[in-house]
């Protein structure tokens, strides 16, 4: 069968990128008893993400998103989609942002690995443009305030009411994370410019000295930023679909408020120190991250006086994931062009890491 994209996809779909191809006929007939579907099976790509290959699939008028890691060696822990199913088969039942999940298969002879399909929900995913049925430049505010009240609302969820309470080990939450990333940096360091790897492993250093004290444990989502958050037409100011769950577990949830401001722009960033976030974010008029934080402390009731730290650490987090894409790209294991610049953010994000630190250092 061919990859043809279904009529009528909408236009966060484009036809599946060359070399990410599965089995799609084994696909087909794993699928079609197991989501009570029949007939032919289209397939489309959602292009826009940087690791996991997330497709929609459809038989007739019922579309699925189904997802599995990327091509070649996987970190440790990373790309975990029995976890992700694991969220989205319960999650959705208490928080409804939650796309819900339907099949896990771990039988890697189906699509080349484990992989999990879940709810396809239509909406809108901000990629540096507001369109106008989400309201243009004037909606940025309101779409901003909401992204944070979608994550504060997600912390609120109480993990019991879900079985969602055995997910991580909250308690050396902090601590695992530094050491586990530090680790995968050491695993691709050797694909790096010998002064980001320095200034990554000072950045470590430093991290591991300021290591904050955790207030509370919450079900946290691990790589919370707009776009991985959709909106539906003429409703700025609520999120209706969260994504991208395989880093979901229970622990500090200012690990996932530092990930948001690390990837938020401000009009205080400059060309050589800024948030990684899409072309044309910076211009869209969105909340400042002094405005995010206020938000997320009225929502939370937590005490944000450590933030700085939390930022800085995802800062840091994001420049090993960077490194990891472009070490899988010069190792041939993906042919996915976009991955041949990412550890040129690596230098940047690690001095942007240190500038944090150093700004916040304790008087």
């Amino acid at each position: 069968m061919t990859e043809t994209p279904a009529p009528g996809i909408p236009p966060e779909v484009a036809p599946v990128r060359p070399g990410q191809e599965l089995d799609w006929d084994r696909i087909r007939d794993y699928l079609a008893p197991r989501l009570d579907v029949d007939g032919p099976m289209a397939v489309a790509q959602f292009p826009n993400g940087s690791a996991n290959l997330t497709y929609l699939v459809s038989f007739g008028d019922r579309r699925f998103v189904l997802r599995r890691p990327p091509f070649g060696v996987i970190a440790p822990g990373a790309h975990d989609m029995r976890r992700e199913h694991r969220v989205l088969s319960r999650l959705w039942r208490v928080y409804d942002r939650a796309p819900r999940g339907f099949l896990f298969c771990d039988d890697a002879d189906v699509a080349g690995s484990d992989f999990l399909v879940s709810e396809y929900r239509p909406g809108i995913v901000v990629w540096g443009v507001i369109p106008p049925e989400l309201g243009g430049r004037a909606a940025a505010r309101q779409l901003g305030l909401a992204t944070v009240d979608a994550l504060a609302d997600l912390h609120a969820v109480d993990p019991a009411a879900c079985d969602l309470d055995r997910l991580g080990r909250s308690d050396g939450f902090l601590e695992r994370q530094l050491s586990g990333w530090r680790d995968r940096w050491g695993r691709v360091a050797q694909w790096a410019d010998p002064a980001h790897d320095a200034a990554m492993v000072s950045a470590a250093d430093l991290l591991s000295r300021r290591l904050p004290a955790s207030q509370v444990a919450a079900l946290v989502h691990n790589d919370f930023k707009v776009n991985n958050c959709q909106f539906t037409s003429g409703r700025p100011d609520r999120v209706t679909s969260v994504f991208d769950w395989d880093m979901a577990t229970l622990a500090d949830p200012l690990a996932d408020l530092g990930t948001l401001l690390s990837y938020w722009p401000d009009p205080a960033d400059t060309g050589d120190d800024h948030a990684i976030h899409d072309p044309g974010m910076e211009t869209l008029g969105l909340p400042t991250r002094a405005e995010v934080v206020d938000r997320y402390a009225v929502r939370s009731g937590l005490d944000l006086t450590a933030i700085a730290w939390y930022e800085a650490f995802a800062c840091w987090r994001i420049a090993v994931i960077c490194q990891q894409l472009y070490a899988r790209y010069a190792r041939g294991e993906s042919t996915d062009e976009r991955m041949a610049s990412r550890g040129e953010r690596v230098g940047m994000l690690s001095r942007r890491a240190l500038r944090i630190l150093t700004e916040s250092r304790p008087t």
